[in-house]
């Protein structure tokens, strides 16, 4: 889920206009409605502000990625230098 769209489900869920929610986060109307839009990358602190000033707490998880991952190729990637990444990049694409 977009984090916009995270704070603005939530905002409608408590019936607040984003002037409301602006006023509990001490922000702007005009910053709420920005990060509604994603026009912004918001950052975690901002969005926990947004949420706790509507009595919401964020949480975040994490879970093993299913499918062809492979922390072996993973390491071997992360070992080479940026320029090399690159060059194997483009020669996938071409």
């Amino acid at each position: 889920m977009r984090l916009g769209l995270l704070v603005r489900s939530t905002r409608e869920r408590h019936g607040l206009t984003q002037a409301q929610l602006a006023l509990r986060a001490g922000t702007s109307q005009n910053a709420v409605s920005r990060v509604e839009r994603d026009e912004i990358s918001s950052s975690v602190d901002t969005i926990q502000r947004l949420l706790g000033a509507m009595g919401e707490q964020l949480e975040l998880s994490v879970r093993r990625i299913d499918g062809d991952f492979d922390p072996d190729h993973l390491a071997d990637s992360m070992a080479q230098t940026m320029s090399e990444r690159l060059e194997r990049s483009l020669a996938w694409n071409r």
